[in-house]
């Protein structure tokens, strides 16, 4: 593991993987990569010129490559059923899929087309409707893996029961936390669930530490010239590029070392940057009746529940 690189992503000849948020910054660098090793990649994004970009940017590295895109709104319950019906329809089976879309900081609440609170709504309540429904595609793949995208964030996460959409009290950055220790737990009871229920899959989290994309800059990174300096100045000491951010992912999507139920990300200082190792896992993401709770709440939110899918 010390010092892995895309270099070290074995053969995904045979291998289908979705990746949402894939039009830009680590979605893309991970599509990219994937590609480049061999995969059948369906990258997903909301916008779709920056899909036919994204198709474009991947078949000027990788030609040959067996690559498309298609249309996904996680902030929309009914987008995510439409991509489902219409890979059900092409596809039997999903050997990978990266739920890596989301957005962060948002300075004012926002809502999705559902009514759920931005970031808790995209980062998480699509990604949980997204795997559930999925889930019948990924059970018939080989050897399956599902990765989810957290973040160092989750550190100060708390996953607030009485007031999930942030109605009574907005705060960007704790709605922000709260989504990303949601993907932590939800990551992990996903492998508890697989296992106890016999689905067969390998569920991983990762996160990019300081990855160098748009994400900050579509939240609170709009701020002032003050902000854009220390910014910067910060960036030159402790940030990575997106490709570089994006092996954490690559590394729990690939890896024969990746372990089943684990969790990665940089090796550098407070884990900000460097090459991927085991990251660490707060008590709180470790906590499993809140898992267990939060899973029993985002069925009857989603309308969706793995149970019912996997029985069906």
């Amino acid at each position: 593991m010390p010092g892995w690189t895309t270099a070290d992503i074995p053969s995904q000849n045979g291998r289908l993987a979705v990746i949402t948020g894939a039009t830009g910054g680590l979605g893309f660098e991970t599509a990219l990569a994937l590609a480049g090793a061999g995969a059948t990649v369906i990258l997903t994004g909301r916008n779709d010129a920056k899909g036919r970009n994204a198709l474009e940017r991947v078949r000027a590295h990788y030609p040959n490559t067996d690559i498309s895109y298609e249309r996904l709104d996680l902030a929309s319950l009914a987008s995510v059923a439409e991509f489902v019906g219409r890979f059900n329809a092409r596809h039997a089976s999903l050997d990978l899929l990266v739920n890596n879309a989301g957005v962060m900081a948002l300075p004012t609440r926002q809502t999705t087309q559902d009514g759920f609170e931005m970031q808790f709504g995209t980062n998480y309540l699509g990604h949980y409707a997204l795997t559930a429904r999925l889930l019948p595609q990924l059970r018939r793949g080989h050897r399956s893996r599902v990765v989810n995208l957290s973040s160092g964030a989750h550190r100060w996460g708390g996953i607030h029961f009485d007031d999930l959409q942030g109605k009574r009290a907005y705060r960007p950055w704790s709605a922000y936390c709260q989504s990303k220790l949601a993907m932590l737990l939800f990551a992990i009871e996903l492998q508890r669930r697989s296992d106890a229920a016999g689905w067969g899959l390998t569920s991983i989290a990762a996160h990019p530490g300081w990855a160098r994309t748009d994400l900050v800059a579509n939240g609170l990174g709009t701020g002032g010239f003050l902000w854009q300096v220390g910014k910067r100045a910060l960036e030159t000491c402790f940030s990575q590029s997106a490709a570089e951010g994006a092996l954490p992912t690559l590394f729990a999507a690939t890896s024969s070392e990746a372990q089943p139920g684990g969790y990665y990300g940089p090796n550098g200082f407070y884990e900000l940057k460097g090459p991927p190792v085991p990251a660490e896992i707060m008590p709180r993401a470790k906590d499993a009746a809140v898992a267990a709770t939060l899973w029993d709440i985002s069925a009857p939110l989603t309308g969706v529940a793995f149970d019912s899918v996997a029985a069906a």
